[in-house]
């Protein structure tokens, strides 16, 4: 179950290929095309691409019946400019893999080349390249896919790099690790009219400036909590940007978060109540959508055993401090229907922080998050 040296050059030359060629998300074409290319010397029985979009599915089948073990990892990057001065630079303006799913996928190649070499005694592992995480619309289109149920697996693992904890190691519970959050967008119109005479008009300005501090104002509960809800106003816009003209339509963006997906129902109804209400007293037409939906990510206690004996038995140190986060992750689509959980891996106690524009993988991870799935795929399937 180890990689030769010659094995971590290519992984990590892969890796910072990647880096230099970043797709976002729903536009990871090239991404895809690249990793199904690396994985072709490993010999995967099936490939299927266009999952979900560009998602990629490479299976190694056993032959004997047995459990069907998917590995995720993520394809897309983010739209930010990298500030940095690496040799591997995002060569791509506006572009750059600051969360380190290009990492996340060298990992799970790094997977497939032992794979490819071995194959488990039993069952089938799916390696599942999965586009638009970061949007929340990946994971909903790779299980939405018909296909997906070709591969429908027993057993989901997946993880996620995370600065601000000690390279290498480990953060892992059970249960909630990740909060459900969607977008919310807040369009009121009503009438524009000559900035002298605003009387002849309806302004949205009296609505937004009382929904801004209403909106906020609906969470409720301890993070500590099941019954947590969390909403944050991130954007707000009113008329024109000139002097000439009362506006006559106004938005207004929120993000909604709870730990439960269960809680969200209450949440939403709460701020589309809220809303209405303060449209219809200002006489505005009030419309209201979601966006970057994400269902809460669960880790369930047999997938949190599973990867606990296989840290154990490659001497990775892990606990469970700082668990959950208030962060999204759509990987938690991959638990309905199956018994799953992600790890965290600690990318470096004054790592640069994820989703900041010097931010880089650290290559030293790709062993050891190769070797945690490496194990955890054994245990399970020999």
């Amino acid at each position: 179950m180890s990689l030769s040296n010659q094995d971590l050059v290519e992984l990590v030359a892969f890796r910072r290929q990647l880096h230099e060629h970043p797709e976002i998300s729903n536009e990871e074409e090239n991404t895809a095309r690249a990793v199904v290319s690396f994985l072709k010397d490993s010999g995967p029985d099936e490939v299927l691409t266009g999952l979900g979009g560009h998602g990629v599915a490479a299976i190694y089948d056993s032959g004997a019946e047995g459990p069907t073990v998917l590995l995720r990892a993520e394809l897309d990057a983010l739209p930010i400019e990298e500030l940095s001065d690496i040799p591997h630079r995002s060569q791509v303006v506006g572009k750059g893999h600051m969360c380190g799913h290009d990492g996340h996928t060298a990992i799970l190649t790094a997977v497939g080349r032992q794979l490819g070499r071995r194959r488990t005694a039993r069952g089938r592992v799916v390696l599942m390249f999965q586009p638009a995480e970061e949007t929340g619309n990946g994971a909903a289109g790779v299980t939405a896919d018909p296909r997906y149920e070709r591969i429908q697996p027993d057993f989901a693992f997946s993880l996620h790099n995370l600065p601000g904890t000690p390279l290498g190691h480990v953060r892992l519970k059970e249960g909630v690790v990740n909060c459900a959050s969607r977008g919310m967008r807040i369009v009121l119109t009503g009438k524009t009219a000559h900035s002298s005479m605003p009387e002849t008009g309806t302004s949205p300005m009296p609505a937004i400036s009382e929904l801004m501090p209403a909106l906020p104002a609906l969470g409720s509960g301890s993070f500590a909590e099941d019954d947590f809800s969390m909403l944050t106003v991130t954007h707000a816009s009113m008329g024109e940007a000139v002097f000439g003209i009362a506006p006559g339509r106004a938005e207004v963006w929120a993000t909604l978060r709870t730990r439960l997906d269960g809680r969200m129902a209450d949440l939403c109804e709460g701020a589309e109540s809220l809303a209405r209400r303060i449209a219809a007293q200002q006489g505005l037409s009030c419309e209201i959508d979601y966006h970057e939906i994400f269902v809460a990510s669960l880790n369930a206690p047999e997938a949190v055993g599973q990867l606990r004996a296989a840290l154990d038995a490659e001497g990775v140190s892990h606990d469970e401090a700082e668990l959950p986060m208030r962060a999204s992750e759509d990987f938690g689509r991959f638990g309905h229907g199956s018994r799953s959980a992600m790890f965290f891996l600690g990318s470096g106690e004054r790592h640069p922080a994820l989703h900041n524009p010097d931010y880089d993988f650290p290559d030293d991870l790709i062993p050891i998050g190769a070797k945690v799935f490496m194990r955890t795929v054994r245990n399970l399937l020999g």
